[in-house]
């Protein structure tokens, strides 16, 4: 484990000298130099007329004369970035261009930062509806909550290319996948564990429904006024709703600390640091798992966790062991869905991936490595072989 000092100051000035020198982390290459007028006839006027004209006949032509086939928009309006809150488009870009980054160098995807400079749900939905013929998928990133959801679910009913959500369908899996291994180490049964849920936004409602389709069946999810049931009124909207349906099969109502009270796993994805204290971990099962997931600065710093009685303990941190990461998930699944020609996501699919993840581990296993790196070059496989068995 690295000291804290190592995400600090001087780590702040590198990471700005190093965008100041590059000036942008993505470019757009030619895949051919064109070194004759033949060339120039062939990549452009007239002989591309031809190209328009067949895809004209058969817009499925696209995938086949264009990069449409490897094109990926990560889409956001900058108003939840990383843990800095409704930052702004262009304030977004930077984060973007590393999502792109990682795309291209994991997936082997094309991936633009469509940055926009509107929050409104509706013109969002309008935007990349209006510009989807150019990519085979769209990636929403860092949007509020419920607002992404809503976006998501509009953009999923009405496109005929798969819309993925990170902060939703990414956290879903990689915490499902890191929470199979714990499970495995401490010798209890998704079935049957105790698991709360902090944070009702887009990576809680995510985890409840991965959770629910894997089969665990005593979830507790809690937001800012409390347990989350079906008769609470305070604080609901629709997919509180869809959690309430989803979770609390006793319909209990109380705090966070009545809902943390001999759980036998704890995920925070609340957003707030700090929020768990060393008392509500006493006060879990025995061989307790915790994941603090908020960044920078998580729900309870793991050695403090540790120290106060949790076996396994992860974050989303990379100078912590188990580090609970969607980079392990999107470069690979995003390639996954383009190489199978997989037009929807569904969970029953995510559930698939997470096995397909956490089996990597494999003998390794062990309280400090529930969840392979990024670096692991098996991902791409597993993964792939975890989604082909949905292609339609």
């Amino acid at each position: 484990m690295s000291s804290k000092a190592d995400d600090g100051q001087g780590n702040n000035d590198d990471a700005l000298a190093l965008h100041k020198r590059l000036r942008g982390k993505i470019e757009v290459r030619s895949r051919l130099i064109i070194r004759s007028m033949r060339d120039l006839s062939l990549l452009y006027t007239p002989g591309v007329a031809s190209v328009a004209v067949d895809i004209a006949r058969d817009k499925k032509n696209a995938y086949t004369y264009t990069s449409k086939w490897n094109n990926v928009a990560i889409v956001t309006d900058g108003s939840r970035v990383l843990g800095l809150g409704n930052i702004g488009a262009e304030a977004a870009l930077p984060v973007m261009e590393g999502k792109a980054v990682i795309f291209r160098q994991f997936g082997g995807v094309y991936a633009f930062p469509i940055c926009l400079a509107t929050q409104d749900k509706d013109e969002i939905i309008r935007i990349v509806k209006g510009i989807s013929p150019s990519f085979a998928a769209i990636s929403i990133e860092d949007i509020e909550s419920p607002k992404c959801l809503m976006i998501v679910d509009e953009l999923k009913s009405s496109l005929d290319i798969p819309v993925f959500h990170d902060d939703q369908h990414g956290t879903a899996v990689v915490v499902l996948a890191a929470l199979i291994n714990a499970l495995r180490i401490v010798g209890k049964s998704i079935n049957d564990a105790r698991i709360t849920i902090i944070g009702a936004g887009a990576a809680g409602y995510g985890i409840t429904n991965i959770l629910h389709r894997a089969n665990a069946t005593n979830l507790l999810v809690v937001d800012s006024t409390g347990i989350i049931s079906r008769d609470r009124k305070e604080n609901m909207n629709d997919y509180k709703l869809r959690i309430a349906e989803l979770s609390n099969p006793e319909q209990v109502r109380g705090s966070l600390e009545d809902a943390v009270r001999g759980a036998d796993v704890l995920i925070g994805v609340s957003g707030r640091a700090g929020l768990v204290s060393s008392k509500m971990v006493r006060a879990m099962s025995k061989d307790a798992i915790v994941f603090a997931l908020t960044n920078p600065e998580p729900e309870i710093m793991p050695y403090i966790a540790k120290k106060s009685g949790a076996r396994i303990v992860a974050t989303g941190r990379s100078d912590y062991y188990n580090q609970i990461n969607n980079a392990i998930v999107f470069p690979y699944l995003m390639r996954a869905l383009l190489d199978n020609n997989i037009k929807s996501i569904e969970w029953d699919m995510l559930v698939s991936v997470a096995n397909a993840i956490a089996d990597l581990v494999g003998s390794n296993i062990s309280e400090r490595y529930i969840i392979p790196s990024i670096m692991d070059r098996r991902l791409i496989d597993a993964v792939n072989d975890a989604v082909k068995i949905f292609r339609g």
